[in-house]
């Protein structure tokens, strides 16, 4: 009896081919954060790009491909680093039949003047790509921009369930109706707008709405989406390890301490709350000295005491509201 050809060697064939077509490329990305004259400020490349690279054979593994990368693009040192998230979604680009695997970290440095490596590495504050994340004197400047983009967009729903889905979604992340501002939703935010239609980076999506973008600086590729994440991770972070004193020199007062606090939750904190917060958790020592450039009465200088991470889980500097 005779037997149909099998389809199978060509199916599979197909599949080989079609997978060979698509270039797997992983790129390692660094968001690198100080704070400096009370403000987060992070290293960018020409002011609008995070330091990048492909990780390559030659690198001796993820964290010492971006160190490499880091020190060509910038000449400044990473210090305390660890790995952020792994972007793989089929449309971030990277080229007709390319994949791109983007592996983020998130660095802490005190930040130094930068050097001039090709396209300048410029520090930039991250709130000029954030505008509404800083809080620290009330609503931003933005927010009225931001709710009228908003409504607009809520009203363009093509039915009642999907206004109120809409609405609830808006009042949770940006604190609407009464619902309480939570500086840790830095990404949700930035994802709604961008679904709204209210970045300039959505502009490919075709708003419905209408509405003017919101003020900020875009950047190159999906790094303000990377910076986003960044952010949140950081903010959520401070409340429970003592991540703030790598972005500190090693002697500095507790004012210092609690504006550098409040620059990356964008909120500003309850003074005496905070700093028996911080006694109690027994955190830093006094140095004996005095720090007399404050622009006030002096200061004591204390340091952050390393040998408490030895001792016992830490539970971080909280953020107690005003």
């Amino acid at each position: 009896m005779s037997r149909e050809p099998s389809v199978l060697p060509a199916v599979q064939d197909h599949a080989a081919e079609a997978h060979a077509a698509e270039v797997l490329a992983v790129n390692l990305i660094a968001v690198l954060v100080a704070v400096s004259e009370d403000q987060p400020r992070v290293l960018t490349i020409g002011g609008s790009a995070l330091p990048s690279g492909p990780f390559e054979l030659a690198h001796r593994s993820l964290q010492s491909g971006l160190r490499d990368w880091v020190e060509q693009q910038t000449h400044h040192p990473i210090g305390y680093v660890e790995q952020l998230y792994t972007f793989a979604d089929r449309d971030r680009g990277g080229g007709e039949g390319a994949r791109m695997v983007s592996i983020s970290y998130l660095g802490l440095t005190r930040e130094r003047p930068a050097v001039a490596v090709g396209a300048t590495p410029e520090w930039r504050d991250w709130y000029s790509f954030f505008p509404w994340e800083d809080r620290r004197q009330g609503a931003s400047a933005v927010e009225p921009t931001l709710k009228t983009g908003l409504r607009a967009w809520i009203a363009s729903a093509a039915d009642p369930a999907l206004r109120r889905e809409r609405e609830q979604r808006c009042a949770i992340a940006f604190g609407f109706d009464s619902q309480v501002w939570n500086e840790e939703l830095v990404l949700q935010r930035y994802e709604l707008l961008f679904e709204a239609g209210l970045i300039p980076e959505a502009r490919h999506a075709a708003p419905q709405t209408g509405a003017q973008t919101i003020p900020g600086q875009a950047m190159t590729g999906d790094h303000r989406r990377i910076l986003a994440t960044a952010m949140a991770r950081l903010r959520a972070k401070i409340k429970y390890r003592p991540v703030v004193f790598e972005l500190l020199p090693e002697t500095f007062t507790l004012l210092q301490l609690q504006r550098s606090v409040e620059a990356l939750a964008g909120l500003l904190v309850h003074k005496q709350n905070f700093r028996r917060l911080i006694e109690q958790q027994n955190l830093v020592e006094d140095t004996g000295a005095i720090a007399t450039a404050t622009g006030g009465r002096p200061a004591k200088l204390v340091r952050f005491r390393r040998a408490i991470q030895a001792e016992r889980a830490v539970a971080g500097t909280k953020l107690p509201r005003p």
